[in-house]
């Protein structure tokens, strides 16, 4: 059993540079996943000086251990907008789902990317009685908005549902591989540094200063292409959103099926198939609560009754209005974030949003994903929820270290230090500072992926301290 990405099996990267000189652009696009990369391949024919910049590898973060999805049916989410926005915005959120999946396919299509791009049906269906009047007014939402949508009691793969719905205009693919693609199309005219850490953002005069431990990059525009970015200001982003943990499993069948699912209540259970793989997600809940990993990954284990050959975990940004953080935070700074679970093609209208904007090109969707759009019920009514998450997250991380569900790992102080130490198969301590540099959140030990993770704001780091995932810019590596 593998303890990652079924997606970055097998998967190296290739044509790897790290910055190695002060640079001086036009745009800099700070995070190398499916947004950052969708970002570059909108402005890779303009005339304008490009660099993207990448902690760790492209594609290897978020991106690289989602379910790869590409669907407009998503839970319930239009009965959802639907108490809060009108049904103007309703459809105008609809229609930029279905022009995201038309984005990658005619890129897909245009530069022939092998990524195992496959159309198939999406359902949403249910199990629990109360649920299938929920489902049929999803349902009735989409018939209004002139979708074909089908009915059934039962998923391709012979399992019985009370309720179920599905449409037919939907994909799946491999992500690692389309963000591979997307790289190899732009990377003649963008330059992409990885193994490259932006530790802090500067304005200057109309110019950002973006710093790396030895270099700068002056950029006249900025682009947060980062899964949570590690700023408060502009923006109090942590009073805007939470974060959601998800488990995921791939397991052989004998055989493949052509579609995906999942159901409409929480905790979601989520089926999708590669090859011969059944891809399952479930357990997902809050981050600042059920830190037990180990037992987190036995509940999903459980529920599909065979041993997976991958398991990983993920998270997922939830705004408080259900809809993405897209669009201008500052001057001439951007942010593409917040996808509420569909990444996939919100990181895929993301790109094209930013890009307009860097262009002056209009775009429809911009007024609707706008990270200062005006305030609504839902969005105040959710603020107490962000706050609570927030407090809850970092008091739990101050308090009671070692969990009853630690087995090899021990906590202390070392020359007035705090630290964490994780005790290998061999026996070998591996010492990390047991604060997260982004906010000092403590801790935690995921004892199944083997990472040191933050219960506040997601950041992630190996049993030795590096950083593997922000919003930290910082290492917990103990100095002796």
């Amino acid at each position: 059993m593998k303890n990652y990405s079924i997606w970055l099996d097998g998967m190296e990267e290739s044509n790897i540079k790290v910055l190695n000189e002060d640079k001086d652009v036009d745009v800099i696009i700070i995070g190398g996943g499916i947004t950052g990369l969708s970002v570059a391949y909108n402005l890779f024919d303009s005339n304008l000086k490009v660099c993207l910049v990448e902690r760790n590898l492209v594609g290897h973060g978020v991106s690289s251990r989602t379910t790869g999805k590409l669907t407009y049916l998503q839970e319930l989410i239009y009965s959802k907008l639907n108490k809060n926005f009108n049904t103007d915005k309703v459809r105008l959120y609809l229609n930029s789902q279905k022009d995201a999946i038309k984005i990658v396919k005619d890129i897909v299509d245009k530069y022939k990317i092998d990524c195992d791009l496959k159309r198939v049906d999406s359902y949403i269906y249910t199990n629990i009685e109360k649920e299938v009047k929920n489902i049929e007014n999803e349902k009735d939402l989409l018939d209004f908005f002139g979708i074909d949508v089908f009915e059934s009691k039962t998923l391709p793969n012979n399992k019985k549902c009370k309720k179920a719905i599905y449409v037919k205009d939907t994909y799946v693919f491999h992500p690692l591989k389309y963000i591979y693609g997307l790289k190899k199309i732009v990377e003649n005219k963008i330059d992409i540094y990885e193994k490259t850490c932006i530790n802090k953002v500067e304005k200057e005069n109309n110019y950002y200063i973006c710093k790396t431990d030895k270099y700068k990059i002056k950029a006249k525009k900025v682009v947060f292409a980062t899964h949570y970015p590690y700023f408060l200001i502009p923006y109090l982003f942590p009073l805007k959103c939470y974060l959601e943990k998800s488990y995921i499993t791939a397991f052989k069948l004998n055989k493949t099926y052509n579609f995906s699912a999942i159901t409409s209540s929480k905790p979601v259970e989520s089926i999708r198939y590669h090859n011969n793989y059944e891809i399952y997600l479930s357990n997902s809940h809050n981050l600042c609560v059920k830190n037990d990993d180990k037992n987190n990954f036995k509940k999903v284990i459980d529920k599909i009754d065979i041993k997976p050959d991958f398991i990983w975990s993920n998270k997922d940004i939830i705004t408080s209005d259900n809809i993405p953080y897209i669009g201008t935070i500052d001057e001439n700074m951007y942010i593409s974030t917040g996808y509420n679970t569909w990444g996939m093609t919100n990181s895929a209208i993301g790109g094209k949003i930013i890009g307009d904007l860097i262009l002056s090109n209009k775009n429809k969707y911009i007024k609707l994903f706008s990270p200062n759009r005006s305030l609504n019920i839902f969005k105040i009514m959710n603020f107490p929820l962000n706050i609570s998450s927030n407090i809850k997250s970092f008091v739990g991380s101050k308090i009671n270290k070692n969990k009853s569900w630690y087995k090899n790992v021990k906590f202390k102080k070392i020359d007035g230090k705090e630290v964490g130490i994780y005790i290998d198969e061999n026996k070998k301590e591996h010492i990390v500072y047991n604060k997260c540099p982004h906010l000092k959140c403590g801790l935690t030990f995921n004892e199944v992926e083997k990472t040191w993770d933050c219960c506040c704001h997601g950041s992630r780091f190996d049993i030795d301290g590096n950083c593997i995932e922000g919003p930290s810019n910082y290492s917990i590596t103990y100095k002796k």
